[in-house]
């Protein structure tokens, strides 16, 4: 008797493609990250692949970083995350938490809130994955040193297949996103071009 081998359910995950985080303007928090992802060109890939998925029906989730008016859903209690409580930023309502314009969400598309890091902490991200059958992830995002690494981490030791889009990231130093690409993230699945890709 032959084993089949189930067939492979690939999600798009577009990873705190927000506001304060990519654009130059009234909302921005870490300019050294944004330029980043303008001298790469981060937003105008992501937006190709982003079509191709739609193009081919490839279930889509948003993530982002946005609390809630208490902070009290923020899973992350480090210092590091003390300025988003003190100075009241990215709420869930606020211009500055939202996605980017040209990647914003379509009907249909999730939008997970998280309160760290890793999308999968305290969000109802993984469960939301096997309800769709989904197997295998497409990971796009900024920083790549972070919630990508996070992502792909979490999401590999979960049993899904994982698959990096390089030029689909950026991070807040060009060696910060190199070493993530070439060391880290091979660990935990494959990490490939934007032209490589197929849906």
């Amino acid at each position: 008797m032959t084993a089949t081998t189930a067939p492979t359910k690939k999600a798009l995950l577009m990873l705190d493609y927000q506001v304060a985080l990519c654009e130059e303007g009234p909302y921005l928090r870490m300019p050294p990250l944004a330029a980043q992802i303008a001298e790469r060109g981060v937003l105008a890939t992501a937006e190709k692949v982003l079509t191709s998925a739609r193009a081919a029906g490839v279930f889509v989730v948003h993530v982002r970083l946005a609390f809630d008016p208490s902070y009290r859903l923020r899973t992350n209690r480090l210092p590091r995350f003390d300025p988003y409580e003190q100075n009241r930023a990215m709420l869930a309502d606020s211009p500055e938490a939202q996605i980017v314009k040209a990647l914003a969400p379509i009907s249909g598309e999730p939008v997970i809130d998280k309160g760290c890091v890793d999308p999968f902490v305290g969000t109802p991200l993984r469960e939301v994955l096997a309800a769709e059958g989904v197997t295998e992830v497409v990971l796009g995002g900024v920083a790549t040193n972070l919630v990508v690494e996070s992502a792909a981490r979490h999401a590999s030791d979960s049993g899904l297949q994982v698959t990096v889009v390089e030029d689909m990231c950026a991070s807040f130093r060009a060696d910060f996103h190199a070493f993530s690409v070439e060391n880290m993230l091979p660990l935990f699945g494959a990490v490939i071009g934007s032209a490589e890709l197929k849906f």
